[in-house]
């Protein structure tokens, strides 16, 4: 299911101008800041959400006062529910069937990826994660295997091949994984 509304994120390589930038996007536009800090290595990431004309006039605002401190930056357009659910908070589950894992090199990859693979097939997301040590992102889902493969597939193939760390399906996940992955 749809969101109706869009995400942005922006990254940089200076923690004091992601602040200003966090700033200056919040008061261009009517957004949602709903997260901005430091990640990995002094980079600094912003996310931002609401209407897509609205975040898209956020994310210009920042780009333009970044210059060239931006490393990266995405806007999803209609982004799914499910990420914003799980955007960096685990969603518990009750029960694990398959469990998908795509890992990346970095946070705005890890968001790419779970709106791809919740938008591909019927599985739960769990957690999409942009704060892991070394700046890397992930995404964790359930659902039956076949679904979780072809999320994990539309997943990976929304990050750029070197951006992608590792991905894995378990077919039947062990109930002890879920005290680790799903609550």
């Amino acid at each position: 299911m749809l969101a109706n509304i869009a995400i942005g994120l922006l990254e940089t390589a200076s923690i004091a101008k992601g602040i200003e930038a966090s700033d200056a996007m919040c008061k261009m536009a009517s957004v949602k800041l709903a997260r901005a800090g430091v990640i990995a290595r002094g980079k600094y990431i912003i996310i931002i959400t609401g209407p897509v004309g609205e975040v898209e006039s956020s994310l210009r605002a920042g780009r333009q006062l970044l210059g060239q401190d931006l490393i990266d930056e995405v806007l999803i357009r209609n982004v799914h529910n499910q990420v914003l659910e799980t955007l960096d908070q685990r969603v518990p589950v009750k029960e694990l069937d398959a469990l998908g894992i795509i890992e990346t090199k970095d946070a705005i990859a890890a968001v790419r990826a779970a709106d791809a693979a919740a938008k591909a097939a019927a599985v739960s997301l769990i957690e999409t994660r942009t704060t892991v040590g070394g700046g890397k992102g992930y995404v964790t889902m359930t659902g039956e295997v076949g679904a979780v493969r072809s999320a994990v597939a539309a997943g990976i193939s929304a990050v750029p091949e070197a951006g992608l760390v590792s991905y894995v399906v378990i077919a039947r996940a062990d109930e002890q994984l879920l005290e680790t992955v799903g609550k």
